[in-house]
């Protein structure tokens, strides 16, 4: 029987045979809130994504590694499925959404929205969720 491996900060560790894929304060306009404004106009989010993959074979073949690109395009298309009333259900779908390839253990989401508290730089809902 193998043993699960352990996922620990989203970091690569070799004697997981795990790499870090990620992405980076991505920004997008969406529309997301419970507010009547906040479903008329699209508003600024930005987007967090760690993933905890299992290695592939080492060959340089993209399809053999998961694609941060892909990843984007994931988000973007369910950002363009339609408006979604919180923050929590646009984390949830993104890291469901990653989880859908199996070669990814692990997702940590963080959504955040910049525009939303006059003194904050942000506010948002960060999860993880793990196969």
């Amino acid at each position: 029987m193998s043993k699960k491996p352990m996922i620990s900060h989203h970091v690569a560790s070799a004697s997981a045979r795990l790499r870090h894929v990620f992405v980076r304060d991505l920004q997008l306009e969406a529309l997301i809130g419970i507010y009547e404004k906040e479903k008329l106009a699209p508003q600024k989010i930005i987007v967090n994504i760690d993933l905890s993959v299992t290695e592939g074979s080492g060959d340089d073949d993209i399809s053999h590694v998961v694609s941060y690109e892909i990843v984007v395009k994931k988000v973007e298309a369910i950002i363009a499925a339609g408006h979604i009333n919180l923050v929590e259900t646009l984390c949830e779908k993104i890291a469901e959404s990653c989880l859908r390839d199996h070669r990814v253990m692990a997702a940590r989401v963080r959504v955040e929205k910049p525009d939303i508290i006059p003194n904050a730089r942000s506010v948002g809902v960060e999860i993880e969720r793990t196969r």
